[in-house]
């Protein structure tokens, strides 16, 4: 299936203080010069936080991570998670429509779409309210037909109850997920043939419906706001100097005092060993530093960011120091290369990791 970008896109995105912190939390659990890692999961919450992916989203994701803007624009391609079209305000419903659905009565749900929200898939109902779509198997094929609305499922529907589920939400209500003949999760209709002694201790709902029904709105989209900002990997393990996160202290296990343990006789001190003088690199000077250039010979930079590593801020960082075209970087020797390396600020090390110079020499011989 050929996915587009949507015809009609915003001037601009950016991500709100709270998802912005979640974000730059994401993005400190990878290593220097690994951030592409995050990209999956920050385009989830751009899609959260605005209910589709539009282009500036995703370059603003791309910026965030230094990444080039097509490789951003093909992940979110790629996932069928990601929507890239305008969602309903309110959910964006998604009908199962894989066998076993299909065999209980999945393509007369779908007909409840095309009549209450709209003809086609991903087309905003009138009120701009919903919008719908087909996808394949979700899982729940014991509860079949059924359909995910938000960040739920909403099993064993019929036509009328799927119908009478799109009202409520419609009227701001927020129907009960899980399944809706009245059975509980996926047990047999017909109530419990074994293990019968658990049946009287257990919750209302199953446990995903009856969380969703405790937190109280299973269509709201997450907004950075939800739980305190968790990042315990950073400040060297430390969660106390993680914002708005209180550290979890163990209580301390008593442990019997060990039995007294004669000391050992002290051994013999070995004859010292001179160790041998270490071998230093000498650190790249300013008289290291390739020639650079004033500006792009005729105007027109090469696109540096065809180089595996290099996306729009080291571009710009090589423009910065005089490196507009492959051939220049193709020239470096080893110890122009150390001094371009210590001098990429946040990137250091990246252009002999990436085999720069080779990577160049191939483009500059094109």
């Amino acid at each position: 299936m050929l996915r587009r970008l949507h015809k009609e896109q915003p001037e601009s995105f950016a991500f709100t203080d709270a998802n912005s912190a979640w974000a730059e939390a994401q993005i400190s659990k990878y290593p220097e010069g690994r951030q592409a890692s995050a990209v999956i999961p920050l385009l989830w919450r751009a899609q959260e936080q605005e209910g589709w992916l539009s282009r500036p989203a995703i370059e603003a994701v791309a910026a965030m991570l230094d990444m080039a803007y097509i490789r951003v624009l093909e992940v979110a391609t790629f996932y069928f998670m990601f929507q890239l079209q305008p969602t309903g305000s309110v959910a964006n419903i998604q009908v199962c429509g894989t066998t076993s659905c299909m065999i209980c009565g999945a393509e007369d749900l779908i007909a409840v779409c095309k009549e209450k929200i709209a003809p086609t898939a991903h087309t905003l109902s009138e009120d701009g309210k919903f919008t719908w779509e087909e996808v394949e198997c979700l899982g729940a094929c014991a509860n079949a037909p059924m359909a995910q609305i938000g960040k739920d499922y909403y099993e064993d529907l019929t036509v009328e109850r799927f119908a009478e589920i799109i009202e409520e939400l419609a009227a701001g209500q927020v129907p009960v997920p899980g399944p809706q003949n009245g059975r509980y999760a996926s047990e047999p209709l017909s109530g419990l043939t074994s293990l019968q002694e658990f049946e009287s201790g257990r919750h209302q709902y199953n446990a995903s419906a009856q969380l969703a029904t405790d937190i109280g709105d299973t269509v709201k989209r997450i907004d950075g706001t939800e739980v305190p900002l968790r990042a315990p990997w950073r400040d060297g393990g430390d969660a106390s100097k993680v914002s708005n996160v209180e550290p979890i202290v163990a209580a301390p296990t008593p442990v019997a005092e060990p039995e007294p343990v004669p000391a050992p006789e002290p051994a013999p001190e070995p004859e010292a060993v001179p160790e041998p003088e270490a071998v230093v690199a000498a650190a790249p000077t300013e008289a290291d530093r390739p020639e650079g250039l004033q500006e792009a010979r005729g105007g027109q930079p090469d696109d540096l960011k065809r180089i595996k590593g290099v996306g729009p801020k080291l571009e710009k960082l090589l423009h910065t120091l005089g490196f507009f075209h492959f051939d220049q970087v193709a020239a470096w020797t080893d110890k122009e290369v150390a001094w371009v390396d210590e001098n990429l600020e946040g990137f250091k090390g990246r252009v002999t990791r990436d085999e720069w110079v080779r990577q160049a020499q191939e483009f500059a011989s094109e």
